[in-house]
């Protein structure tokens, strides 16, 4: 059953985050480590788990995979936007990534100009 991957890639608090983000804009993995503080290794596995589930979907371009929600999905699982749109916009944690995304990319981030956010 789709569902039960759906709910399963929705199981983990970083997932959780990474969506919130895509939800907001496409970004590939070294935008996501920079904004989220996390490894390169560690943001694959979770971008991996949310491509099973057909949450996000990912092009390449060039060396980089630019990751954004998958609109279908959303269609098909009108639970996770409401998540999106409604739950997560109040969680702290994924107000404070949002602010660090804006930071990041006033600063200039992206795959082609390596910035580092300070608190």
């Amino acid at each position: 059953m789709d569902v039960v991957e759906v709910v399963k890639a929705l199981g983990d608090v970083t997932r959780l985050r990474i969506l919130n983000l895509l939800n907001k804009e496409t970004l590939c993995v070294c935008d996501l480590e920079e904004v989220l503080k996390i490894s390169q290794s560690n943001a694959s596995r979770h971008l991996t788990k949310l491509r099973f589930a057909r949450l996000i979907t990912g092009e390449k371009q060039a060396q980089w995979v630019y990751y954004r929600v998958d609109e279908t999905s959303l269609e098909r699982y009108p639970f996770v936007r409401e998540l999106l749109v409604k739950e997560l916009v109040n969680e702290p944690a994924c107000q404070k990534d949002v602010v660090r995304l804006r930071k990041y990319r006033e600063l200039g981030g992206s795959c082609e100009r390596t910035v580092h956010i300070t608190e």
